[in-house]
């Protein structure tokens, strides 16, 4: 099995680093810095896995996450860790996208309202927002970040005078994969409202509608019912973006991110992604995120699609490792399942069932015409965000339990795709300088 590619350090390998800067720590109510160089005290980091390459864009921060508090807190220890991961992944950025041009700059934690970041060319200063720090997604820090090296870039490299997100700014950020919108809303993607379409055009929805509809009657109690309505939203949803990669636009593009960073991550997720990648129009890939709160390293899965794409994909990752639990206690009384160290075993087995399943289909689809060869802005996009990437092959435990889970996976029916609710397009923006 092909796992899903993981973003890397420049060595394309993943070393004890001891990164860092000499720092000044503040009380958490103030502006901690941290100069651009120097070596780090005391005991090196936890092996480091390279950095995201997302692009974020600023905007009102969404309530806190179930591990993160309101009004989070930084020791000094913690605080300390923390410039030193920002230090290192501007090391990686700068290589990754700047040929280390850049001279990295005194890095400030900033509790100023009404803004994420800021390039403060006078005194060298890279100022990121504490709350954006603690209350957000690591890959939106970094998106934040990748903005103001880009006004460094501009600023100390280019030497260019102009407006703060003007010409020669934009370009830099296009050609780097990185946001270069002054404000707007975080990074992940967002639930749309009912009939709201980035995209434009009635036509979508209307085929957006149907699939829909088609998932829901899926899920009727009736299993002939159920597969037809399954297969035929699966045709609709191939010939709809076969038909509209062809209008698509960069900026019709957008990311998700999934999976649990505090965990470990295992086969069946790791399956799950590879049947995203092949049947639901998304890219996905590994990336490693810090947890400023817990000092400590971990990873998410990011996708990348249209917003469609990306809501649909969303509700297949839970849909299906809910699925690979209920049959896992549904079946454990299967003479092929010998203890409870099959569970692995077994869902990932269920995975693959229904991947098999949904191979075949698109095999039948082929012969009525309908071939997927892939969307090259996607694939533009995604490897903008993600400059250096290594992929890996993973070998998968085949037992009994196994070929149980492939024969219970064949007969799942994809239904139930996940509501839209409505989103406030309301609330004052965050800007970045």
């Amino acid at each position: 099995m092909t796992a899903p590619p993981r973003d890397t350090p420049p060595s394309g390998e993943e070393p004890q680093l001891g990164f860092g800067a000499a720092f000044t720590s503040a009380p958490a109510s103030g502006a901690a810095t941290a100069p651009g160089s120097g070596p780090a005290p005391g005991p090196a980091p936890a092996p480091a896995h390279g950095a995201s390459g997302a692009s974020g864009k600023t905007g009102p921060a969404p309530a806190p996450g179930p591990t993160q508090a309101a009004e989070p807190q930084l020791t000094a220890e913690l605080e300390a860790a923390l410039l030193r991961e920002l230090r290192m992944n501007y090391d990686w950025e700068n290589s990754a996208r700047f040929r280390n041009r850049l001279r990295p700059p005194v890095f400030s934690l900033t509790t100023v309202a009404g803004r994420w970041g800021r390039w403060v060319s006078a005194s060298r200063t890279l100022e990121l927002s504490r709350k954006l720090v603690l209350t957000h997604l690591w890959p939106e820090v970094l998106g934040v970040m990748l903005h103001e090296m880009a006004h460094q870039f501009v600023d100390e490299v280019l030497r260019a005078s102009e407006s703060a997100h003007g010409e020669v700014f934009q370009k830099v950020c296009a050609e780097r994969g990185i946001d270069g919108k002054a404000a707007g809303p975080p990074v992940a993607a967002t639930p749309m409202a009912d009939g709201a379409d980035p995209q434009g055009g009635s036509e979508i929805s209307r085929v957006l509608d149907r699939i829909r509809k088609l998932l829901a009657l899926a899920g009727s109690s009736n299993q002939h019912e159920a597969e037809i309505a399954m297969r035929k939203a699966h045709e609709l949803m191939l010939r709809h973006n076969i038909e509209s990669t062809r209008a698509r636009t960069y900026e019709a593009y957008d990311v998700a991110h999934l999976g649990d960073p505090e965990k470990r991550g295992n086969r069946v997720e790791d399956s799950v992604m590879v049947l995203l990648t092949e049947y639901f129009f998304v890219k996905v890939i590994r990336i490693p995120v810090y947890l400023p709160l817990l000092g400590k390293r971990g990873h998410v899965f990011e996708l990348s699609g249209t917003r469609h794409n990306l809501e649909m994909a969303k509700h297949v990752y839970h849909f299906l490792l809910a699925t690979a639990e209920r049959l896992w206690r549904a079946n454990r009384g299967d003479a092929r399942v010998t203890s409870g160290r099959d569970r692995l075993a077994y869902q990932s087995g269920v995975i693959r069932g229904f991947h098999e399943k949904l191979k075949d289909e698109r095999t039948e689809l082929k012969e009525t015409g309908l071939v997927w060869v892939g969307d090259a802005q996607l694939d533009s996009f995604y490897h903008l965000r993600h400059p250096r990437i290594v992929s890996r092959r993973s070998t998968l435990r085949r037992n009994e339990a196994h070929d149980a889970g492939r024969e219970a996976g064949r007969t799942i029916v994809l239904h139930r795709p996940i509501e839209h609710g409505s989103t406030s397009a309301g609330g004052r923006k965050l800007l970045r300088d």
